[in-house]
């Protein structure tokens, strides 16, 4: 409900720029020119945690990028999701044009960092999981297959993560996330690319990707037990117990590439400035 009357009220009342106070503009084309006006990069955080795929960005987090992204997160504003999503499926495409020739086909399938259900509730929406719809979306339009798939999940309470330094986000979120009852057959297939709003030390995003790699290894293991069982119906020529071992460690040369694991890329709408100027080095 508390949604549905901020988009509401968003379409009839008159205001000003999130990014910037301009009068009676959502966005003033300044700010979405800061927003997406730049091509996406790739960014690194420092120290770069064990785990992180490469992340890609549309825009260093600062000044009207950040007044943007805090007032659709913190304060509703959804009219900004639209432009939002944008710069996100700019920075999506960025990342599957740089992983091209690692094998991956089909459909692009973005997997939003989960947010806290506590944060959630306060919020009265989920930011993230808007602006991932509103890029696939934009992904499709311009003549690329995309979906969403919310298949991560807390599967512990995590604290706060503000005013915790790299070490203690890492140690927060360790183990924190965990794949979805049937999350390996909505990502099956498809190109899987993280997607959050902002990365600052990597934590969130190495923590969704730990997650993935570890229900993608419990998918190959059912899929390989099941296999072994059928070939065992057929009275093969080998001891079920050593076929069995065999079968496992040569099940992931049966799964499909990036049907689910480790995804190519994650993708974010901002990120810090210095985590930018490392790629000159």
């Amino acid at each position: 409900m508390r949604g549905w009357w901020r988009d509401l009220t968003d379409l009839v009342l008159p205001t000003d720029c999130a990014g910037c106070g301009a009068p009676r503009t959502t966005l003033c084309a300044r700010c979405r020119t800061a927003l997406a006006g730049s091509a996406p990069r790739r960014v690194r955080p420092r120290p770069e945690p064990a785990g992180l795929p490469a992340v890609y960005a549309s825009a260093p987090y600062a000044e009207a990028v950040r007044a943007l992204l805090l007032a659709h997160k913190e304060r509703g504003a959804l009219t900004l999701t639209g432009a939002l999503g944008a710069a996100l499926a700019g920075a999506v495409r960025a990342g599957l044009d740089a992983s091209a020739g690692t094998g991956t086909s089909g459909t692009v399938v973005l997997v939003p960092v989960p947010s806290a259900r506590w944060a959630v509730r306060a919020r009265g929406h989920d930011p993230v999981w808007r602006m991932a719809l509103a890029a696939a979306g934009e992904l499709r339009r311009t003549g690329t297959p995309a979906r969403v798939a919310a298949v991560l999940r807390q599967r512990r309470p995590v604290a706060d993560q503000a005013g915790l330094d790299a070490r203690r986000r890492l140690a927060n979120l360790a183990g924190a996330l965990e794949v979805t009852a049937g999350g390996d057959r909505l990502l099956a297939g498809g190109r899987v690319v993280l997607v959050d709003d902002l990365v600052t030390t990597g934590a969130s995003l190495a923590e969704a990707a730990r997650a993935l790699r570890i229900g993608g290894s419990r998918a190959v293991y059912e899929n390989a037990t099941r296999e072994v069982r059928e070939e065992r119906s057929t009275g093969g020529p080998e001891k079920g117990k050593w076929r069995k071992r065999k079968w496992v460690h040569g099940a992931a040369n049966k799964t499909p590439v990036n049907a689910l694991g480790s995804p190519p890329c994650a993708a974010v709408i901002a990120a810090p400035v210095d985590s930018f100027e490392m790629n000159r080095n």
